[in-house]
Protein backbone atom coordinates (compact mmCIF):
# COMPACT_ATOMS: atom_id res chain seq x y z
CA UNK A 1 0.00 0.00 0.00
CA UNK A 2 2.79 2.40 0.92
CA UNK A 3 4.60 1.76 -2.38
CA UNK A 4 1.39 2.35 -4.35
CA UNK A 5 0.71 5.60 -2.49
CA UNK A 6 4.25 6.80 -3.13
CA UNK A 7 3.99 5.98 -6.83
CA UNK A 8 0.76 7.97 -7.11
CA UNK A 9 2.34 10.92 -5.28
CA UNK A 10 5.38 10.90 -7.52
CA UNK A 11 3.29 10.58 -10.65
CA UNK A 12 1.29 13.61 -9.57
CA UNK A 13 4.47 15.56 -8.98
CA UNK A 14 5.94 14.66 -12.36
CA UNK A 15 3.06 16.08 -14.41
CA UNK A 16 4.91 19.37 -15.10
CA UNK A 17 7.81 17.35 -16.50
CA UNK A 18 5.61 15.35 -18.84
CA UNK A 19 3.92 18.56 -19.92
CA UNK A 20 7.08 20.00 -21.43
CA UNK A 21 8.76 16.79 -22.57
CA UNK A 22 8.23 13.04 -22.62
CA UNK A 23 9.10 9.67 -21.11
CA UNK A 24 12.80 10.47 -21.16
CA UNK A 25 12.20 13.11 -18.51
CA UNK A 26 10.13 10.58 -16.57
CA UNK A 27 13.26 8.42 -16.13
CA UNK A 28 15.30 11.48 -15.16
CA UNK A 29 12.74 12.37 -12.50
CA UNK A 30 12.91 8.93 -10.92
CA UNK A 31 16.72 8.97 -10.77
CA UNK A 32 16.64 11.79 -8.18
CA UNK A 33 16.71 10.89 -4.46
CA UNK A 34 17.09 12.56 -1.08
CA UNK A 35 20.32 12.41 0.95
CA UNK A 36 19.63 12.81 4.66
CA UNK A 37 21.16 12.49 8.11
CA UNK A 38 20.93 13.75 11.68
CA UNK A 39 23.25 16.60 12.64
CA UNK A 40 25.04 17.10 15.97
CA UNK A 41 22.02 18.77 17.58
CA UNK A 42 19.61 16.05 16.52
CA UNK A 43 18.12 18.05 13.68
CA UNK A 44 17.66 16.61 10.20
CA UNK A 45 20.15 17.65 7.53
CA UNK A 46 19.09 17.00 3.97
CA UNK A 47 20.01 17.50 0.36
CA UNK A 48 19.47 15.79 -2.98
CA UNK A 49 21.35 13.30 -5.10
CA UNK A 50 21.17 11.50 -8.44
CA UNK A 51 21.51 7.76 -8.98
CA UNK A 52 24.40 7.27 -11.42
CA UNK A 53 25.04 3.53 -11.05
CA UNK A 54 24.02 0.43 -9.15
CA UNK A 55 23.79 1.59 -5.52
CA UNK A 56 25.73 4.76 -6.44
CA UNK A 57 24.48 8.30 -5.83
CA UNK A 58 26.27 11.53 -6.69
CA UNK A 59 25.64 14.53 -4.46
CA UNK A 60 27.41 17.64 -3.17
CA UNK A 61 30.00 17.03 -0.47
CA UNK A 62 28.65 20.00 1.50
CA UNK A 63 25.42 18.00 1.96
CA UNK A 64 27.46 15.48 3.99
CA UNK A 65 29.26 17.94 6.27
CA UNK A 66 26.70 17.95 9.08
CA UNK A 67 26.04 14.25 9.66
CA UNK A 68 27.98 11.18 10.78
CA UNK A 69 25.36 8.67 9.61
CA UNK A 70 23.86 9.72 6.26
CA UNK A 71 21.36 7.73 4.23
CA UNK A 72 19.57 7.86 0.89
CA UNK A 73 15.78 7.94 0.89
CA UNK A 74 12.76 7.99 -1.34
CA UNK A 75 9.46 8.42 0.41
CA UNK A 76 9.59 6.26 3.53
CA UNK A 77 12.20 3.87 2.11
CA UNK A 78 15.78 4.37 3.31
CA UNK A 79 19.17 3.01 2.27
CA UNK A 80 22.17 3.42 4.57
CA UNK A 81 25.31 4.92 3.05
CA UNK A 82 28.25 2.58 3.59
CA UNK A 83 31.10 4.54 1.99
CA UNK A 84 31.88 7.62 -0.07
CA UNK A 85 34.36 8.84 -2.68
CA UNK A 86 35.25 12.48 -2.10
CA UNK A 87 36.34 15.37 -4.32
CA UNK A 88 35.89 18.16 -1.77
CA UNK A 89 37.32 20.95 -3.95
CA UNK A 90 34.87 20.21 -6.76
CA UNK A 91 32.17 19.64 -4.09
CA UNK A 92 31.19 16.24 -5.48
CA UNK A 93 30.78 13.05 -3.48
CA UNK A 94 29.83 9.58 -4.73
CA UNK A 95 28.10 7.55 -2.03
CA UNK A 96 27.52 3.80 -1.98
CA UNK A 97 24.47 2.03 -0.57
CA UNK A 98 23.01 -1.50 -0.72
CA UNK A 99 19.81 -3.00 -2.13
CA UNK A 100 18.75 0.28 -3.76
CA UNK A 101 16.45 -0.62 -6.69
CA UNK A 102 16.52 2.67 -8.59
CA UNK A 103 17.48 3.02 -12.24
CA UNK A 104 20.53 5.25 -12.88
CA UNK A 105 20.24 8.48 -14.83
CA UNK A 106 21.51 8.56 -18.38
CA UNK A 107 24.80 10.46 -18.37
CA UNK A 108 25.06 13.35 -20.82
CA UNK A 109 27.72 16.03 -21.07
CA UNK A 110 28.10 19.75 -20.47
CA UNK A 111 30.50 20.32 -23.36
CA UNK A 112 27.74 19.93 -25.94
CA UNK A 113 25.37 22.44 -24.32
CA UNK A 114 24.48 25.67 -26.08
CA UNK A 115 23.44 29.04 -24.73
CA UNK A 116 19.64 29.19 -24.60
CA UNK A 117 19.22 25.41 -24.63
CA UNK A 118 16.33 24.22 -22.48
CA UNK A 119 17.23 22.34 -19.30
CA UNK A 120 15.41 21.11 -16.19
CA UNK A 121 16.53 21.12 -12.57
CA UNK A 122 15.01 18.21 -10.64
CA UNK A 123 15.55 18.02 -6.88
CA UNK A 124 14.05 18.08 -3.41
CA UNK A 125 13.85 21.85 -3.02
CA UNK A 126 12.79 22.80 0.51
CA UNK A 127 12.97 19.14 1.53
CA UNK A 128 9.68 18.11 -0.07
CA UNK A 129 9.17 14.30 -0.28
CA UNK A 130 8.75 14.21 -4.07
CA UNK A 131 11.25 15.99 -6.33
CA UNK A 132 10.25 19.34 -7.80
CA UNK A 133 11.00 20.28 -11.38
CA UNK A 134 12.03 23.70 -12.62
CA UNK A 135 12.57 24.18 -16.32
CA UNK A 136 14.78 26.95 -17.64
CA UNK A 137 17.56 27.61 -20.12
CA UNK A 138 21.33 27.70 -20.24
CA UNK A 139 22.36 31.27 -19.53
CA UNK A 140 26.14 30.92 -19.78
CA UNK A 141 28.87 28.28 -19.88
CA UNK A 142 32.32 28.57 -18.30
CA UNK A 143 35.34 26.37 -19.06
CA UNK A 144 36.41 24.42 -15.97
CA UNK A 145 38.62 21.33 -15.75
CA UNK A 146 37.49 19.63 -18.97
CA UNK A 147 33.85 20.48 -18.41
CA UNK A 148 31.58 23.51 -18.40
CA UNK A 149 30.20 25.15 -15.29
CA UNK A 150 26.56 25.78 -16.22
CA UNK A 151 24.70 28.95 -15.32
CA UNK A 152 21.00 28.45 -15.93
CA UNK A 153 17.61 29.92 -15.20
CA UNK A 154 16.36 26.58 -13.83
CA UNK A 155 15.74 27.45 -10.19
CA UNK A 156 16.61 25.32 -7.18
CA UNK A 157 16.21 26.07 -3.48
CA UNK A 158 17.45 24.84 -0.10
CA UNK A 159 17.51 21.05 -0.10
CA UNK A 160 18.22 20.75 -3.81
CA UNK A 161 22.01 20.89 -3.46
CA UNK A 162 23.28 17.79 -5.25
CA UNK A 163 20.22 17.55 -7.49
CA UNK A 164 20.30 16.98 -11.22
CA UNK A 165 20.33 19.36 -14.16
CA UNK A 166 19.01 17.50 -17.21
CA UNK A 167 18.74 18.27 -20.90
CA UNK A 168 15.47 17.64 -22.70
CA UNK A 169 16.55 14.13 -23.66
CA UNK A 170 16.58 13.33 -19.95
CA UNK A 171 20.39 13.15 -19.81
CA UNK A 172 22.22 14.33 -16.70
CA UNK A 173 24.45 17.25 -17.69
CA UNK A 174 25.21 18.86 -14.31
CA UNK A 175 24.81 18.79 -10.54
CA UNK A 176 23.04 21.83 -9.06
CA UNK A 177 25.39 23.16 -6.41
CA UNK A 178 25.45 26.87 -5.55
CA UNK A 179 23.66 30.10 -6.22
CA UNK A 180 24.02 33.80 -5.56
CA UNK A 181 21.00 35.72 -4.30
CA UNK A 182 20.29 39.41 -4.78
CA UNK A 183 17.63 41.93 -5.66
CA UNK A 184 18.26 41.23 -9.32
CA UNK A 185 17.28 37.58 -8.79
CA UNK A 186 19.21 34.45 -7.92
CA UNK A 187 21.98 33.18 -10.17
CA UNK A 188 22.10 29.36 -10.30
CA UNK A 189 25.13 27.20 -11.10
CA UNK A 190 25.58 23.50 -11.82
CA UNK A 191 28.84 21.55 -11.88
CA UNK A 192 29.65 19.58 -15.06
CA UNK A 193 28.82 15.88 -15.03
CA UNK A 194 32.21 15.25 -16.68
CA UNK A 195 33.72 15.56 -13.19
CA UNK A 196 32.05 12.27 -12.25
CA UNK A 197 34.74 10.34 -14.16
CA UNK A 198 37.51 11.74 -11.95
CA UNK A 199 35.40 11.32 -8.83
CA UNK A 200 35.00 7.60 -9.54
CA UNK A 201 38.81 7.24 -9.35
CA UNK A 202 39.00 8.59 -5.79
CA UNK A 203 39.58 6.17 -2.87
CA UNK A 204 36.61 5.14 -0.76
CA UNK A 205 36.27 6.26 2.83
CA UNK A 206 33.82 5.48 5.61
CA UNK A 207 34.60 8.62 7.61
CA UNK A 208 31.75 11.08 8.08
CA UNK A 209 31.09 13.98 8.20
CA UNK A 210 32.94 15.14 5.09
CA UNK A 211 35.37 18.04 5.43
CA UNK A 212 37.16 20.33 2.97
CA UNK A 213 36.56 23.66 1.24
CA UNK A 214 34.80 23.77 -2.11
CA UNK A 215 35.85 25.95 -5.05
CA UNK A 216 32.82 28.22 -4.65
CA UNK A 217 33.83 28.90 -1.02
CA UNK A 218 37.24 30.28 -1.96
CA UNK A 219 38.16 33.81 -0.87
CA UNK A 220 36.30 36.23 -3.11
CA UNK A 221 39.38 37.64 -4.84
CA UNK A 222 40.69 34.12 -5.55
CA UNK A 223 37.53 32.80 -7.18
CA UNK A 224 37.25 32.48 -10.97
CA UNK A 225 36.01 35.72 -12.51
CA UNK A 226 32.65 34.24 -13.46
CA UNK A 227 32.03 33.73 -9.74
CA UNK A 228 33.40 37.13 -8.76
CA UNK A 229 30.88 38.91 -10.99
CA UNK A 230 27.90 36.99 -9.62
CA UNK A 231 27.45 38.84 -6.32
CA UNK A 232 27.68 42.42 -7.68
CA UNK A 233 25.47 41.50 -10.64
CA UNK A 234 22.81 39.92 -8.42
CA UNK A 235 22.92 42.87 -6.00
CA UNK A 236 23.01 45.54 -8.68
CA UNK A 237 26.40 46.79 -7.47
CA UNK A 238 27.40 48.15 -10.87
CA UNK A 239 30.62 49.96 -9.84
CA UNK A 240 31.90 46.70 -8.29
CA UNK A 241 30.81 44.71 -11.32
CA UNK A 242 32.69 47.15 -13.57
CA UNK A 243 35.91 46.77 -11.56
CA UNK A 244 35.75 42.98 -11.64
CA UNK A 245 34.71 42.77 -15.31
CA UNK A 246 37.53 45.10 -16.35
CA UNK A 247 40.01 42.75 -14.68
CA UNK A 248 38.29 39.78 -16.32
CA UNK A 249 38.55 41.20 -19.84
CA UNK A 250 42.22 41.97 -19.24
CA UNK A 251 42.93 38.45 -17.97
CA UNK A 252 40.72 36.69 -20.55
CA UNK A 253 40.33 39.00 -23.56
CA UNK A 254 38.75 36.23 -25.65
CA UNK A 255 35.91 35.56 -23.21
CA UNK A 256 32.52 36.60 -24.58
CA UNK A 257 31.09 36.41 -21.06
CA UNK A 258 33.71 38.82 -19.70
CA UNK A 259 32.86 41.45 -22.30
CA UNK A 260 29.13 40.98 -21.77
CA UNK A 261 29.49 41.55 -18.02
CA UNK A 262 31.60 44.64 -18.68
CA UNK A 263 28.94 45.95 -21.06
CA UNK A 264 26.27 45.32 -18.44
CA UNK A 265 28.26 47.28 -15.87
CA UNK A 266 28.93 50.18 -18.26
CA UNK A 267 25.27 50.33 -19.30
CA UNK A 268 24.02 50.50 -15.73
CA UNK A 269 26.69 53.07 -14.91
CA UNK A 270 25.26 55.16 -17.82
CA UNK A 271 28.45 54.83 -19.87
CA UNK A 272 26.50 53.88 -22.95
CA UNK A 273 29.21 54.33 -25.59
CA UNK A 274 31.53 52.05 -23.64
CA UNK A 275 28.68 49.58 -23.08
CA UNK A 276 28.05 49.37 -26.82
CA UNK A 277 31.73 48.70 -27.51
CA UNK A 278 31.85 45.97 -24.85
CA UNK A 279 28.69 44.27 -26.10
CA UNK A 280 29.95 44.46 -29.68
CA UNK A 281 33.20 42.79 -28.63
CA UNK A 282 31.20 40.09 -26.83
CA UNK A 283 29.22 39.36 -30.01
CA UNK A 284 32.37 39.38 -32.14
CA UNK A 285 33.73 36.57 -29.95
CA UNK A 286 30.46 34.62 -30.02
CA UNK A 287 27.80 35.67 -32.48
CA UNK A 288 25.24 33.49 -30.66
CA UNK A 289 25.55 35.55 -27.46
CA UNK A 290 21.95 36.70 -27.58
CA UNK A 291 22.17 38.47 -24.21
CA UNK A 292 24.72 40.86 -25.67
CA UNK A 293 22.69 41.21 -28.88
CA UNK A 294 19.55 42.08 -26.92
CA UNK A 295 21.38 44.77 -24.97
CA UNK A 296 22.76 46.20 -28.23
CA UNK A 297 19.18 46.32 -29.49
CA UNK A 298 18.08 48.18 -26.36
CA UNK A 299 20.88 50.70 -26.85
CA UNK A 300 19.90 51.08 -30.50
CA UNK A 301 16.35 51.91 -29.41
CA UNK A 302 17.62 54.72 -27.14
CA UNK A 303 19.33 56.19 -30.23
CA UNK A 304 16.26 55.71 -32.42
CA UNK A 305 18.29 53.45 -34.73
CA UNK A 306 15.52 51.36 -36.31
CA UNK A 307 17.87 49.76 -38.85
CA UNK A 308 20.13 48.40 -36.11
CA UNK A 309 17.13 47.18 -34.13
CA UNK A 310 15.92 45.27 -37.18
CA UNK A 311 19.39 43.84 -37.91
CA UNK A 312 19.54 42.44 -34.38
CA UNK A 313 16.00 41.06 -34.67
CA UNK A 314 17.08 39.16 -37.79
CA UNK A 315 20.21 37.83 -36.05
CA UNK A 316 18.18 36.67 -33.05
CA UNK A 317 15.64 34.95 -35.30
CA UNK A 318 18.48 32.89 -36.76
CA UNK A 319 19.68 31.92 -33.26
CA UNK A 320 16.48 31.31 -31.31
CA UNK A 321 12.97 32.33 -32.32
CA UNK A 322 11.74 32.39 -28.71
CA UNK A 323 14.52 34.81 -27.77
CA UNK A 324 13.69 36.90 -30.84
CA UNK A 325 10.07 37.09 -29.68
CA UNK A 326 11.24 38.12 -26.20
CA UNK A 327 13.39 40.82 -27.81
CA UNK A 328 10.42 42.20 -29.78
CA UNK A 329 8.30 42.27 -26.64
CA UNK A 330 11.08 43.90 -24.62
CA UNK A 331 11.48 46.72 -27.16
CA UNK A 332 7.74 46.99 -27.78
CA UNK A 333 8.16 46.96 -31.52
CA UNK A 334 6.51 43.65 -32.52
CA UNK A 335 7.08 42.56 -36.08
CA UNK A 336 8.37 46.04 -36.90
CA UNK A 337 11.72 45.40 -35.14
Amino acid sequence: MRASFLAIALLAAIQPVVAFDNAKMFDAFFSVVMVRGYNATGGLAYGSGVVVGDNKVITNCHVLRATKQPWVSRGEDTYLISSVKVDAWHDLCLVSTSYMPFKPAIIGNSLGLKRGQEVAAIGHSNGVPAPLTSNGAVKALYDADQGKIIRSTANFALGASGSGLFDMDGKLVGINTFKTAGRGGSIHYALPIEWLAQLEKQPETTIFPITGKALWEEDEDKKPFYMQVAVPEARGDWPKLQRVAEKWTQAEPNSTEAWYELGLAYENNTQLDLAEKAYTQSVSLDNTNFDALMRLGALAKTRGDAAEMHRIQTALNDINKDVAAEYSEMLGCGAAC
